[in-house]
């Protein structure tokens, strides 16, 4: 039940995203719905996909479906007070890629994954949603830019099976991985910490 709860949780936050990406590129109510449901679904359909459980998640439980509607009736009703439509979509993102981060890690734990690809998984469900998002809102993604994106996801992973050999319950090491991802992302837009970049200016 509390993994269970931790995915709903993250379906909402990505629904949230993808309607507010939809609503600035102001498309129709249709449009607004396709978008928020291939960011809450998108990276957790591609890792059911690669460790062969199938059909896919959504297909199998249609709370998922019926959470991504309301998701997107409600974010639709409140959106004036949204008043911060950037802001709000950088938090409830950076939500998302949190709590999704860790369900793909349970996921990868449940197949039998050693933790290397445990973290790959985690950082896919976290991750690609997103880029089928941005893909066809016709953005760059973000896991494409320099901005710490990914790298949370991985640092974060990571840091939950380290978490485990401490003395603590699954569940709290669980949170604090979570919690992890969603801070290293919130500090490094805060003060503007990004990987290099690789390009440079011509003299």
């Amino acid at each position: 039940m509390f993994y269970f709860t931790i995915d709903i949780l993250g379906t909402i936050a990505f629904a949230v995203s993808g309607v507010l990406v939809a609503m600035e590129k102001k498309l129709d109510l249709f449009g607004v719905f396709i978008i928020a449901f291939v960011t809450a679904v998108g990276g957790g359909s591609l890792r059911d996909l690669l460790i062969g459980s199938t059909p896919v998640n959504w297909l199998l439980q249609p709370v998922y479906l019926f959470t991504i509607l309301g998701t997107v009736v409600l974010t639709i009703i409140f959106r004036p007070h949204l008043k911060y439509l950037r802001t709000s979509l950088f938090l409830f993102d950076t939500i998302g890629i949190g709590l999704y981060t860790l369900v793909g890690i349970e996921k990868g734990l449940e197949a039998g994954l050693s933790p290397v690809m445990c973290v790959a998984l985690g950082t896919i469900t976290a991750s690609f949603g997103g880029v089928i998002r941005d893909i066809l809102c016709n953005e760059i993604p973000v896991i494409f830019r320099k901005e710490i994106y990914a790298t949370a996801c991985i640092l974060g992973g990571s840091s939950y099976f380290l978490l485990r050999k401490l003395p603590f319950e699954d569940a709290y090491s669980y949170m604090a991985a979570i919690l992890i991802v969603i801070s290293m992302r919130l500090l490094a837009v805060k003060f503007k910490i990004a990987l290099p970049n690789i390009y440079r200016k011509a003299k």
